[in-house]
This record gives structure tokens, C-alpha cells and sequence, in this order.
């Protein structure tokens, strides 16, 4: 079993992990070790928070991210057969007819359990 067409792979990995625990090292060397109190002190917008920043956040606030990362990476996978269109034929746009029935689903599935709905 030849595995020399790995050691480019390891020696990738290795100088990846050799150059991060430099960076680190050097960091916690060069770091200020006195804290100054006007950093270490809550700042937003140029007064005093209202609020604890730990507070909690609502879960469709989430939802709502997960659902634009859906439809962003629709559009991403929609490009490229825009482009090719001509070449994909018949097949190419049944399979995207496919692809955009099955996120049609799922967007109507997450519009009936009221995901899309901030109040």
C-alpha cells in the first residue's frame, strides 16, 4: 500500500497546526498582562448598557437565519444551471423543477408552522 500521495496532505496539516501554535504562542507573549479598567468596562455606543448582554434571544430569530441561508444556497445552486442550461436539456430542468418542488415544500411547511411569522 503506497501512501506517499498522502504526505503532501500531512505536511499541509502539520505546517497549518505549527503556524497556529506560533500565533498563539506569540500573542500570549506580546499580550498586555495589566487589564486597564476602561477596556474591562461595558461599553456600548459611547454610554452604559441598558441591559445584561447575556440576555435571551428568541428561537425565530434563528429560524429566520436558517431559512435566508436556505434560499440564499438555492440561488447559488440555480447559477450555474442558468448558465448551462442549453447543455443540461430536458433532464437538467427536470431536475431543477425537482430541486425547487422539494424546497417549495419545505418553505411551505415552514410558512403553515408559522416560522416566517415575527410578532
Amino acid at each position: 500500500m503506497d501512501l506517499s500521495g498522502y504526505l503532501p496532505v500531512l505536511l499541509f496539516i502539520l505546517v497549518g497546526l505549527v503556524v497556529g501554535a506560533a500565533c498563539l504562542m506569540i500573542g500570549d507573549i506580546l499580550q498586555p498582562h495589566k487589564a486597564d479598567p476602561a477596556k474591562d468596562s461595558p461599553y456600548e455606543c459611547g454610554f452604559e448598557a441598558f441591559e445584561d448582554a447575556r440576555m435571551k434571544i428568541d428561537v425565530r430569530y434563528y429560524l429566520v437565519a436558517i431559512l435566508f441561508i436556505l434560499f440564499d444556497l438555492e440561488i447559488a445552486f440555480l447559477f450555474p444551471w442558468a448558465v448551462s442550461m442549453k447543455e443540461a436539456g430536458l433532464t437538467g430542468f427536470i431536475g431543477v423543477l425537482i430541486f425547487l418542488g422539494i424546497l417549495l415544500v419545505g418553505f411551505l411547511y415552514e410558512w403553515k408552522k408559522g416560522a416566517l411569522n415575527w410578532e
